[in-house]
């Protein structure tokens, strides 16, 4: 049975991956050696590295003054090393959900952190609006897509000091506007590659100015020097990200990526608005990811939620039961996800409705 796999991460990808990946498992640039195995100082495994750098730079249209570089550690890593890097005295941050509130978590080991807004009070279900950041401060970081809530930031914020921001879920789904940034993180294992590589995305001239020495290993200046090469990197999850960039490029690009994301989602949150025994949990639809539909029984049916899982499963629908703290259900909708999938889904919504 073909299954449809809505799983939040690691998640889908596409079979153009999945299968040049295998290939390359076995052989890698016909050099007789598995992916696996080879040297990541070889001139074929070099020619990769060079080309997803080159392809990532391309797709989102990257200015001058940003390198793109592929560490371990997680997005999570991120919420340390970036602060270490950049957070000189004062920065505020957006908290919208579990990662952000981890990401100030680790940020206040460097320096005073203002947690401009939060939607915390209402177990994250809506994105702040109004809220202001004190001038002066070094960034403002937010969280573009909450994987667990299901709210999104679509838009690049416009504010008086330079952004940054995880947007390891939501990632090559939109354009972004760089002039307005100092650096952009991503793990991989959501729209790019399997986990245990993560994309970042740093302005150079951001750099070198706190005054706490830095772990070599932390210091942004080592990969960017080395090549992200300082040690040995996560070879097999960057020759993946290269196969999912080379997929984007031939479909056209973040224009088709994000329409195709927009169709996706908007077809099924009509099913779940239209629905007598579903709904969003998402208070403000402005807010809605388009990445991570986030939904649940209503009152008088939630009962059904685990007969519903079950009814998905022998339709070949994993991945829908809803991250634990929060219960319900989550359709992870990432750019890999064909639209087949989402209607497969929404019909099996509509018979199960239908026998209840």
């Amino acid at each position: 049975m073909k299954k449809h796999n809505f799983y939040a991460g690691p998640s889908i990808l596409s079979e153009y991956t999945i299968r040049n990946t295998a290939d390359a498992i076995i052989n890698f640039a016909d050099t007789g050696l598995s992916v696996l195995e080879v040297s990541h100082r070889s001139k074929e495994f070099q020619a990769v590295i060079d080309e997803a750098t080159a392809l990532v730079k391309e797709i989102l249209e990257i200015p001058e003054g940003f390198q793109v570089l592929w560490l371990g550690g997680g997005a999570s890593m991120q919420f340390c090393m970036l602060p270490y890097n950049l957070l000189r005295k004062h920065a505020a941050y957006l908290d919208t959900g579990t990662w952000a509130s981890n990401a100030i978590k680790e940020a206040r080991l460097f320096g005073d952190v203002d947690v401009v807004a939060s939607s915390k009070d209402a177990n994250y279900t809506y994105i702040p609006k109004g809220f202001e950041v004190p001038a002066g401060v070094d960034y403002f970081h937010y969280t573009t897509n909450n994987t667990i809530y299901g709210t999104e930031i679509r838009i690049d914020p416009t504010v008086d000091c330079p952004l940054v921001a995880d947007m390891s879920s939501d990632i090559f789904s939109r354009p972004i506007d760089f002039s307005r940034y100092d650096a952009i993180y991503a793990g991989a294992q959501k729209n790019l590659a399997p986990a245990g590589v993560t994309l970042v995305i740093v302005r150079e001239d951001a750099l070198g100015h706190v005054d706490r020495p830095i772990p070599t290993m932390l210091d942004y200046r080592t990969h960017i020097k080395k090549g992200s090469m300082f040690n040995t990197p996560p070879v097999l999850p960057i020759f993946s990200a290269l196969q999912t960039l080379r997929y984007y490029k031939q479909l056209g690009g973040l224009p088709e990526l994000e329409r195709r994301d927009l169709e996706k989602a908007a077809m099924l949150y009509d099913a779940i608005d239209s629905s007598r025994m579903f709904r969003g949990t998402v208070t403000d639809p402005a807010d809605r990811s388009i990445m991570n539909v986030c939904f649940v029984m209503k009152e008088e049916y939630s009962e059904l939620e685990a007969d519903f899982i079950r009814f998905c499963a022998d339709r070949g629908i994993v991945g829908i039961k809803g991250h634990r703290s929060v219960g319900g259900f989550r359709a992870s909708l990432y750019n890999a996800l064909p639209i087949e999938s989402v209607k497969v889904l929404v019909e099996a919504m509509h018979d199960f409705e239908a026998t209840r």
